[in-house]
């Protein structure tokens, strides 16, 4: 899973085997080790009704509507976004590059819609 934070935004991009596991197993977490410390971020499914995102000590937790979920992982939605107090979210699949990176893992990404 791969996120980028800029300003008030913070943005998910999601492998098929990611949202595969949000999907059925209702959660999904990465960890980025930095020396001795880490940051840990994830996306929880709940019964609310809007995505939300929470910072704790070291953890970034989103959480996402599971009447969102519904067949995410067979369906051609893209993803889904929210601004709540200020801070935009957004979850989405993860395409693959349009021309290949050196060290870059797409095997698990989607197919992007231009290659198809």
């Amino acid at each position: 899973m791969k996120i980028r934070i800029k300003d008030n935004s913070v943005r998910y991009r999601l492998s098929q085997n990611e949202v595969t596991n949000l999907v059925k197993n209702g959660k999904t977490w990465s960890t980025c080790q930095f020396g001795t410390g880490e940051l840990k971020y994830g996306i929880l499914a709940t019964d609310g009704k809007e995505l939300s995102c929470s910072f704790d000590g070291n953890t970034i937790t989103t959480r996402v509507p599971k009447s969102l979920l519904v067949n995410w992982d067979t369906d051609e939605r893209v993803g889904f976004n929210h601004t709540v107090d200020d801070l935009y979210i957004l979850l989405e699949k993860d395409w693959q590059c349009l021309k290949p990176r050196e060290h870059e893992d797409e095997n698990n990404l989607y197919q992007h819609p231009a290659n198809k």
